[in-house]
């Protein structure tokens, strides 16, 4: 007799099955025809339950999390019909996300620096099979952001083990920051918050996720105490950095460039740098680290600023040895404050410039289909600038954040740009987001940062 399965299940079109098929693991709530309770038992489905995903015709396609309230009706997390949705199952989704980090960054390191893996992306969302969940590590602190119903229920047994896996593996945690303040959570009807996750209240460790730590021989109490400051240094590419996980964009810190600020860190010396959009500092700190003469950071934020000031304090990189300026910080508007350095000559000299290296590190200038086209003028006008400011034999090095911007549309900005410059451009480098961020092949929302180093011949 065949095994009845013991989740509700929900129906979906062959739309939906053809897409899950090619690899994608959502569900939209327009393709769901019914819901139906599980066979096993009749239990009924509720909000962020786990569910099997049935086409018309009857044919398993996957079990997800359900989310009664998103347009992402279900997030598939597993395709193996045998999979029982238990802690042993999520805690061999930890242990894989773990090891391949460990992989792909563990031997990567710059010599007599740190690990690449104190700092890294541990959970990529789908991509690890985690849908709505991603974690980073800023080597003794763990940074969660939540937007989805289904894992904000499983975090009493996602968070010990996350913990707990990296313990045993001897590596030590002191606590979970929470920065679940995205507005996207309201569209699984999340509140927003944030805090350090407090391991010590009742339901803040399942038993089953306890019992499995205690069987490994872990300790599930006591494996991360709740920290007592959200401001930690901490280290990448051996230069220190003081983060304010709180209040600072996304988790803090934009781990993903973390091996394209290595490629402009290997180009850099001897250059006059202008890291532009700098956020707190790491392409610049890293330019100045690689040897260059002097660089030039400037981002809106005055927040921003003052902590990619501090950086360079920190780290000695503020002057050379014979006390003459190696960086310099500006607040402003890059889109004004690159085509006034083009105007004004005088303003160029006083800024450090002319620069032989560019980097241009954008926010995203597109988060939806609707607005690409104004994004495209965007990058193409930002390099275009930076094209107009650098000599022949100068370095751009250039990015977009934004899976809707694709690797074509921002190739073809940046042929345009060079077009209006009327300059030619000879690749060094193509690359993309750092491989603790992997690109799941099949989601192309898994691939949204591409980066180019170019120089202007």
């Amino acid at each position: 007799m065949k095994r009845l399965r013991p989740y509700p299940q929900v129906v979906v079109s062959k739309k939906a099955a053809r897409a899950l098929k090619g690899g994608h693991p959502w569900v939209f709530e327009g393709e769901v025809r019914s819901v139906e309770p599980a066979p096993a038992d009749g239990r009924t489905a509720a909000n962020g339950d786990v569910v099997d995903v049935i086409e018309e015709n009857g044919t398993y396609q996957g079990t997800g999390l359900l989310s009664t309230a998103s347009k992402i009706r279900v997030r598939v997390v597993s395709r193996n019909a045998n999979d029982r949705f238990d802690v042993a199952f999520w805690a061999r989704k930890v242990e894989w996300a773990w090891a391949h980090r460990k992989a792909v960054m563990g031997t990567r390191a710059l010599p007599g620096t740190e690990p690449d893996t104190n700092c890294c992306r541990l959970v990529f969302s789908e991509a690890d099979a985690f849908p709505g969940l991603v974690v980073d590590r800023y080597e003794d602190v763990l940074v969660a952001q939540v937007g989805t119903v289904g894992m904000h229920r499983l975090r009493p047994i996602v968070y010990p083990l996350l913990v707990g896996v990296l313990q045993a593996d001897g590596q030590a945690i002191r606590g979970i920051y929470e920065r679940n303040d995205s507005p996207a959570r309201a569209k699984d009807g999340l509140p927003l918050e944030k805090g350090w996750y407090d391991f010590a209240a009742d339901s803040a460790i399942d038993p089953a996720a306890a019992e499995w730590l205690c069987a490994h021989g872990i300790s599930p109490m006591g494996a991360a105490p709740e920290a007592e400051s959200a401001r930690v240094i901490v280290h990448e590419n051996g230069i220190a950095f003081d983060l304010d996980l709180e209040n600072s964009q996304k988790t803090g810190f934009f781990l993903d460039q973390k091996y394209n600020r290595r490629a402009v860190r290997q180009i850099a010396a001897g250059r006059r740098a202008l890291d532009c959009f700098c956020h707190v500092g790491p392409f610049g700190l890293n330019a100045a680290a690689g040897g260059a003469e002097f660089v030039r950071c400037v981002d809106v934020s005055q927040t921003a600023i003052d902590l990619a000031r501090e950086n360079a304090r920190l780290n000695g990189l503020e002057l050379h040895d014979n006390g003459t300026p190696r960086m310099d910080f500006t607040c402003a508007n890059v889109l004004d404050y690159l085509p006034a350095l083009a105007r004004d000559k005088a303003r160029l000299r006083a800024e450090g410039g002319p620069f032989d290296l560019i980097v241009l590190d954008p926010p995203a200038f597109t988060k939806s289909r609707s607005t690409i086209r104004n994004a495209q003028r965007g990058y193409r006008e930002i390099n275009y600038e930076a094209m107009r400011l650098l000599p022949r034999g100068g370095y751009l090095a250039t990015c977009s954040c934004s899976h809707f911007m694709t690797r074509d549309l921002l190739a073809r900005a940046i042929a345009e740009a060079a077009h209006d410059a009327n300059v030619q451009l000879r690749q060094v480098e193509e690359r993309q987001q750092a491989p603790d961020h992997p690109i799941l092949w099949g989601v192309p929302e898994t691939h949204y940062l591409d980066f180019f180093i170019f120089q202007v011949v």
